[in-house]
């Protein structure tokens, strides 16, 4: 299914150079699509590109407006009008609300807001016909988690404009994807050992830790086939998808932050005090 409908098919993907991103990126490439990865990180592009045995690399910060401009037209120079764009690139801090600085919530909606917003502003006129535009949400956006209130309200910011664009553009399509815990990607990377032991306690005792992770490419397989679907019922539109692990929470804090918490592993077979894997939507790799 996801081989033929976007096969020959023009595809962006912004935050191509990790996580969720990346796996889109190869799994378009791999479905046959004329695939243009873009990230901030080159090096990062060029072993995306490899992976993935075909695409084009595009360097560029989606924070900056006139790197969003040029990436989307150089896109379309390589590629032709553009059938899906996919923006993943994501930033979040793991900070109590009361902690958050202003430089610190303007790199989160910089990245997350104006950054998205200012790459859909750049792609909608050059959109081919029945193309689609999706980005990558969170849950947090819609149940608060302790240390994830910006995050997640920079997503909830990113899915209403995206209603908005629907209601100024009702004949170009915009999808917003909802994703869960997913690992493994960078996304915990910069988290604070002690901040995320207190978030982690918070998570358990709200029944918001899973026992088990969707992957990258899971959840790359499913959006790549929703959307390849669609792409090819232009009468069809795909306003929200929710992607979520279906299994079951795990017990109370701190029980369940020693079973979850490890080091590159899945939380069946994590060892506590090591690196978590924990994350609840996109990629910071922009």
């Amino acid at each position: 299914m996801t081989g033929a409908a976007l096969a020959g098919r023009a595809v962006l993907v912004i935050g191509a150079s990790a996580g969720i991103g990346r796996a889109c990126a190869v799994g378009a490439v791999a479905a046959g699509a004329r695939v243009v990865l873009a990230a901030r990180r080159a090096e990062r592009l060029a072993a995306a590109v490899e992976q993935a045995g075909g695409g084009f690399a595009v360097a560029g910060d989606a924070r900056d407006p006139g790197d969003c401009e040029r990436v989307v037209a150089e896109a379309v120079g390589l590629v032709g009008p553009l059938n899906l764009v996919v923006y993943a690139a994501g930033s979040a801090p793991l900070r109590a609300l009361a902690d958050m600085t202003a430089a610190e919530w303007e790199r989160v909606l910089a990245t997350n807001v104006v950054g998205a917003n200012q790459v859909v502003r750049a792609t909608v006129p050059r959109l081919a016909a029945g193309g689609i535009v999706a980005v990558l949400s969170s849950e947090a956006a819609h149940t608060p988690r302790y240390g994830l209130g910006a995050y997640g309200a920079s997503k909830a910011a990113l899915e209403a404009s995206i209603r908005g664009w629907r209601n100024e553009h009702p004949d170009v399509r915009f999808a917003s994807a909802v994703v869960g815990q997913t690992f493994p990607t960078e996304f915990g990377d910069g988290f604070e050992a002690d901040v995320l032991t207190a978030a982690f306690e918070h998570w358990g005792r709200h029944g918001l830790l899973q026992s088990e992770f969707m992957t990258p490419e899971g959840v790359a397989g499913v959006l790549l086939a929703t959307l390849g679907a669609a792409l090819a019922h232009p009468e069809v539109g795909v306003h929200d998808i929710v992607l979520r692990s279906p299994s079951a929470p795990v017990g109370p804090a701190p029980a369940a932050a020693a079973q979850v918490v490890g080091g590159g592993r899945r939380p069946s077979e994590s060892a506590p005090g090591t690196k978590p894997p924990w994350v609840t939507g996109d990629e910071a790799g922009a």
